[in-house]
């Protein structure tokens, strides 16, 4: 069915403001308070999964992963059912490709820069990978093992190699690069409709905010003096400060 974007880009707009709200939600802040601590006073200060694992151990990161994720996630499978079936008028671009990207990233940049701690959020890894795996899913069902391989993969370089954040970055891009792959093929014919522009653009720029919000890693990195992750303690109960 098709549909005129002039007839529904507000639409657009209220799915990225409440999606930009939810992002700004942080469930590592929330669970350390439950834990009478506040993990942005603890290790880097970063309140994500990694800073999580180190000060909590792998069961409490396991627990922030997965409710970061599931914040990626959620969000841009509800637009997904929304728009399924629809394309743009006088197109072939699915509506719902575009929507889930407004709402999937709408939500990494208020976890990065959530306006309920003054703009000082974490580095939006698990709630991208938690995109993508429900982006992919929502392509084929079958998409959910690339997925979870990559993950696994990931979580297999953080363990041998001990660089957390060179490891997330990596499967972050790693799915980037697949979806952008899947779209290329099918909008092979129409690369340059502003819709499909769209979409690409908002798959780099997840990208390079993750990135981006990684710099100081980066560059500790290249000077030798990027903090080890050490899974194998963490697994121990050990504290990887």
């Amino acid at each position: 069915m098709e549909i005129e974007f002039s007839k529904i880009w507000y639409w657009f707009v209220v799915m990225a403001v409440l999606s930009y709200l939810i992002g700004c939600f942080n469930f590592a802040l929330l669970i350390s308070k439950i834990k009478h601590k506040d993990v942005r006073t603890m290790g880097s200060g970063n309140p994500g999964t990694m800073n999580m694992s180190r000060q909590f151990g792998l069961k409490i990161g396991g627990i922030t992963l997965f409710c970061d994720m599931l914040k990626g996630g959620l969000p841009l499978l509800v637009a997904y059912l929304v728009f399924k079936g629809y394309v743009f008028a006088g197109t072939d671009v699915l509506v719902s490709d575009l929507a889930r990207y407004v709402c999937g990233v709408s939500v990494i940049v208020g976890h990065i820069y959530p306006i309920t701690m003054k703009f000082k959020g974490g580095k939006g890894i698990a709630s991208t990978l938690g995109m993508y795996t429900f982006a992919l899913c929502c392509e084929y069902w079958w998409m959910f093992f690339i997925a979870l391989g990559i993950l696994v993969l990931t979580l297999f370089y953080i363990w041998a190699s001990e660089w957390g954040s060179m490891g997330s970055l990596l499967g972050v891009s790693v799915l980037t690069a697949v979806q952008g792959v899947i779209f290329c093929l099918r909008y092979a014919g129409e690369m340059r409709n502003w819709y499909v522009v769209a979409i690409f653009a908002l798959l780099l720029f997840d990208c390079f905010l993750t990135w981006f919000a990684h710099r100081k890693n980066i560059m500790a990195l290249l000077a030798g003096e990027e903090h080890h992750t050490s899974v194998k303690k963490l697994s121990h109960g050990k504290k990887d400060a």
